[in-house]
């Protein structure tokens, strides 16, 4: 059984159809990349699934529940980390991380444990009892990523994780990413433009190009259907949004 399923998703702003009848499913413990430049539809169908906006039309089921019909249920199931940094860089790590435990109502005997086992698998023990403004950009998307997992989700989208980030604070990121794929067999749905991130580490991928999938596969039989030797994952992003995209 698939732990998301979209059934023609649609959002419409005016006479602009930013998402079009998206129709996608993941299966449980698959991290799933959708890929597309900018204005491409990858925010905006985030956004629907994480039932921060309404669809015009279409629905999706996330876990079993429709997010159309039972946003509460869908909110206590997923985690999401949105574009961007939005932790609060005047209280310390170890305390966004408490915030955050009880707005996730997690019972009060649990919450200490549950904020040092996030601290310690992102790897921010050391500077939890600093304050959040003083970290890098990267220190701040793994705090963000120990927030969205606190409550143990089914279900983790991750919005460009790594935009803005250096190489370095990006590869970890990605290496926590994997992490909790394995050790938690996490189910998680990223956006990003970045080819190099998606072939690291997403099982399959889909292409958006104006609101629709243009291509759908593994990282593997995407760069095997474009009939190119040696083909990349942008060779194939080129072969399926179109060149001018590829930088927008």
């Amino acid at each position: 059984m698939s732990i998301l399923e979209t059934m023609a998703l649609t959002r419409c702003y005016g006479t602009l159809t930013a998402v079009d009848a998206l129709s996608i499913s993941v299966e449980p413990g698959e991290v799933f990349g959708l890929l597309g430049p900018n204005g491409a539809g990858k925010t905006t169908a985030i956004k629907m699934l994480t039932t921060l906006l309404p669809p015009t039309s279409g629905d999706a089921r996330v876990v079993g529940y429709s997010i159309t019909h039972q946003a509460p249920e869908v909110r206590r199931v997923i985690g999401y980390v949105p574009q961007m940094l939005s932790a609060d860089g005047s209280l310390s790590g170890y305390e966004n991380l408490l915030i955050f435990a009880k707005l996730y109502d997690l019972p009060r005997g649990e919450r200490e444990e549950r904020v040092r086992e996030a601290l310690e698998f992102m790897q921010l023990t050391d500077v939890g009892d600093r304050l959040v403004r003083t970290y890098s950009g990267g220190m701040i998307r793994r705090l963000e990523i120990a927030q969205s997992m606190l409550h143990r989700p089914r279900l983790l989208f991750l919005d460009e994780p790594t935009v803005g980030l250096d190489p370095s604070a990006r590869r970890a990121v990605w290496a926590h990413v994997k992490q909790m794929s394995v050790e938690y067999g996490m189910t998680i749905f990223l956006t990003t433009h970045l080819m190099e991130e998606a072939d690291s580490l997403c099982k399959r991928v889909a292409i958006m190009h104006l609101g629709k999938i243009a291509a759908l596969g593994t990282p593997t039989e995407l760069k095997g259907s474009i009939g190119q030797e040696n083909a990349t994952l942008d060779d194939v992003f080129i072969h399926y949004a179109g060149q001018e995209l590829s930088t927008s």
